[in-house]
């Protein structure tokens, strides 16, 4: 299966926290080997892309993050890639969005994920308030990263979109579409909370490129959405008890996966 074709599953890697950060526990070893087990156990699992992301980073900083963090989430991605022949993407939180390419680049990622690429919002790091796209692509054909999709986020969770209460969710995802975006996310209001169907089939309406959903997918939601989109990001849902921070489940794992199968006929 190709990225952002039919159906594509991308499990969540979570990336314990880096260097820098204030959760960081001194062992960045560790942090690697976690990253590749939770690799290899999605990639068993069937999943058909994995995505890494600095969540334990919290607080997060707002559009730019430091050396120490693009050389750990780039020695995190070839932890993964060595493990694991998944298309493999890359986000870091929040909104460093250069960074990420950057790292998707130097590990051989076939995405990123990435955060304000049209109009403005604030978020819980912060006031977001120039669009991304412009400079991004331009950042993307510099380096020579091409081939490197972009997934964005419109109107994304655990933010206020009040500067832009008079441009509706479709028009958020066709000016994503317009700007260059490879295929669009739509989320539920945090990390963890499931996108409201409407707002899915809103965008599926919109945008003729693919449509992802980024949060709150489970094994009992799934065939909901399914109809409606092309790339599903499963992360919380995999987790003990539910919860993004924690281990992954096997148990949670293969309820997934039974779903998928399911689905898939």
């Amino acid at each position: 299966m190709t990225l952002f074709g039919t159906k594509t599953i991308v499990g969540m890697i979570h990336v314990q926290a880096l260097p820098g950060t204030p959760r960081h526990r001194g062992r960045l070893d560790a942090v690697l080997t976690q990253a590749a087990q939770e690799a290899e156990l999605l990639t068993r699992a069937g999943f058909d892309a994995l995505l890494i992301e600095n969540m334990h980073d919290v607080p997060y900083l707002c559009g730019r993050v430091g050396p120490e963090i693009v050389a750990g989430m780039t020695a995190a991605g070839l932890a993964v890639r060595r493990v694991s022949p998944l298309p493999l993407g890359v986000q870091i939180l929040a909104a460093a969005n250069r960074e990420a390419l950057a790292v998707a680049l130097a590990c051989g990622a076939a995405f990123v994920r990435v955060e304000n690429f049209v109009y403005a919002h604030v978020a819980d790091e912060g006031l977001m308030p120039t669009a991304e796209a412009g400079p991004l692509l331009r950042y993307r054909r510099q380096i020579g990263a091409d081939s490197i999709a972009i997934f964005a986020d419109v109107k994304k969770k655990h933010s206020s979109h009040a500067l832009t209460a008079d441009v509706s969710l479709a028009e958020a995802a066709r000016t994503a579409e317009f700007f260059g975006a490879d295929g669009v996310v739509v989320t539920g209001t945090a990390t963890g909370d499931p996108a409201a169907l409407a707002d899915v089939q809103e965008v599926r309406g919109a945008v003729r490129g693919r449509v992802g959903i980024g949060s709150g997918l489970t094994a009992d939601n799934l065939a909901r959405y399914w109809p409606h989109a092309d790339v599903f990001i499963v992360g919380s849902c995999l987790k003990q008890d539910g919860l993004w921070s924690n281990p992954l489940d096997p148990e949670r794992l293969a309820g997934f996966r039974a779903a998928v199968a399911r689905l898939r006929g």
